[in-house]
């Protein structure tokens, strides 16, 4: 675990450009699964790369068939689905047990995609939409939009509509900002958030805690990673461990409501201390 946790934090000091982003999540999934065996996941990811690449001729640069060849190359070669059973099952949030399954969460089977696309050198990005992550895609004609846990379903505005009528209820519309971009980092913070929930929502607060540290070795500039970190020592009576978070808290976020009541607790555990 020292190792994969070494190599989080070589990623957390990278540009995001540079993160590359399967192995980056392999990385956080060794952490989660010490016993799997990564370097198979690792050398799934090359046979993806490689069979793209063969692909790259047929697909053109039109986006939407670019779209069509990853799907055939993920989905229909490779089997990847959704998991549409079993959806909360923890595995499939870690991309070592997804790539052994073959199914997972869309987010996490979306940085499939992206691996696949930057390999070749086709503009791609995660698509923050609210309760379903998405991926676009670029090349000639419009931007292809892609939903991966449905094996890579173009999504027209019709489609979208519904989505997001499905998860926030039926007088939801399509409005500024559901589209927008994610970084390679935001992905994987996608990605472990699903971890997090899960593990708080069984009342885990130490697992969530040692989920959100390792978030914060590949994205140690999120102030709010910090303040929920300091929060879960502060509950776990680690007076020490949430004294620093929230100094990290404050000293990227100094003004605000926020930060003035990080401050007054950080008065509070001095006090506790002395």
């Amino acid at each position: 675990m020292s190792d994969a946790q070494a190599a989080l934090e070589a990623i957390g000091a990278l540009p995001d450009v540079e993160i590359d982003i399967g192995a980056a999540a392999i990385q956080l999934a060794r952490v989660d699964a010490p016993e799997a065996d990564w370097r198979d996941a690792m050398a799934h990811l090359s046979v993806l790369a490689r069979g793209i690449a063969a692909r790259v001729a047929t697909a053109g640069a039109n986006a939407a068939d670019r779209g069509a060849a990853l799907a055939d190359l993920i989905a229909g070669h490779h089997g990847y689905r959704g998991d549409t059973v079993a959806y909360d099952d923890p595995a499939n949030a870690n991309l070592i047990r997804v790539i052994e399954r073959r199914k997972g969460l869309p987010v996490a089977l979306g940085i499939l995609w992206l691996h696949c696309a930057r390999a070749v050198d086709w503009p791609a990005h995660g698509i923050d939409f609210p309760g379903h992550f998405l991926l676009g895609l670029g090349g000639t004609g419009s931007q292809a939009v892609i939903d991966v846990f449905a094996g890579g379903a173009a999504m027209d505005a019709r489609g979208l509509r519904g989505l997001i009528k499905a998860v926030e209820g039926p007088e939801a519309e399509l409005r500024p900002g559901l589209m927008r971009p994610m970084s390679a980092r935001g992905v994987l913070l996608r990605l472990q958030n699903n971890i997090n929930l899960r593990r708080l929502r069984v009342q885990d607060l130490a697992g969530a805690l040692a989920c959100t540290e390792d978030m914060l070795r590949i994205a140690p500039g999120e102030a709010g990673l910090w303040r929920e970190a300091a929060l879960m020592n502060q509950r776990l009576d680690r007076v020490t461990a949430a004294l620093h978070c929230f100094d990290r808290f404050v000293a990227l976020m100094p003004s605000g409501e926020a930060a003035a009541r990080a401050r007054a607790a950080i008065d509070e555990l001095r006090a506790r201390l002395h």
